[in-house]
């Protein structure tokens, strides 16, 4: 039996269109089948979406992978660039939403309908939903990845300076496995003696 729910999402991020960039703020309302009776899955399934939206997707640049000369120059001030295989309109990022989240969920909640609205676009919703076409998104791409990638971007590599960034490890390292950690802890006490003094 599957049930059905419902969750609000606000996040703020940069969209670059041909020539203008600007500052944006979108919000999404999703719909979900919840496909897994574990109440622990389908939590997980929630917080690796809103660890996705919140923490990935906030303050990213949004950009058509094809501007490549705007992506080196935000690479070089250490931004992080969400790379779309079109331009960022509210559609196509309600798009890359539903197939990345429906990933990285691993069929344990599944997004059926997403609605977006942004400050660009006057407060008009767009609406799709999971039986309609998805369009760009349908080839293989960082979105049909599960993890908390946004592009398939090779390291920025300044010539005077390498940068180094944290990559994605496993959902585990963040807590949010299907599994129980199992990583073993104890309460042992080491005591140690720092004194310097000759004897």
């Amino acid at each position: 039996m599957t049930a059905r729910i419902s969750r609000a999402f606000s996040f703020q991020a940069g969209a670059y269109f041909k020539n203008s960039f600007t500052m944006n703020l979108y919000h999404i309302d999703i719909d979900f089948h919840l496909e897994t009776s574990s109440m622990k899955e389908q939590n997980i399934a929630l917080e690796r979406i809103k660890y996705f939206i919140s923490e990935i997707i906030e303050n990213s640049i949004l950009i058509n992978s094809s501007q490549t000369e705007m992506i080196e120059k935000y690479q070089s001030a250490d931004f992080k660039i969400c790379a779309l295989p079109e331009d960022p309109y509210d559609q196509i990022i309600a798009i890359m939403l539903m197939v990345k989240c429906n990933t990285i969920t691993e069929g344990k909640l599944i997004i059926t309908d997403i609605a977006i609205t942004s400050r660009l676009s006057d407060n008009v919703y767009c609406n799709h939903s999971i039986e309609e076409n998805i369009g760009p998104f349908k080839d293989p791409g960082w979105w049909s990845e599960n993890n908390d990638k946004i592009n398939s971007l090779k390291p920025y590599k300044s010539k005077k300076v390498v940068k180094l960034t944290k990559s994605f490890s496993s959902w585990e390292n963040l807590w949010l496995g299907w599994e129980e950690n199992t990583t073993s802890y104890t309460n042992e006490v080491v005591f140690v003696n720092f004194d310097n003094k000759d004897k």
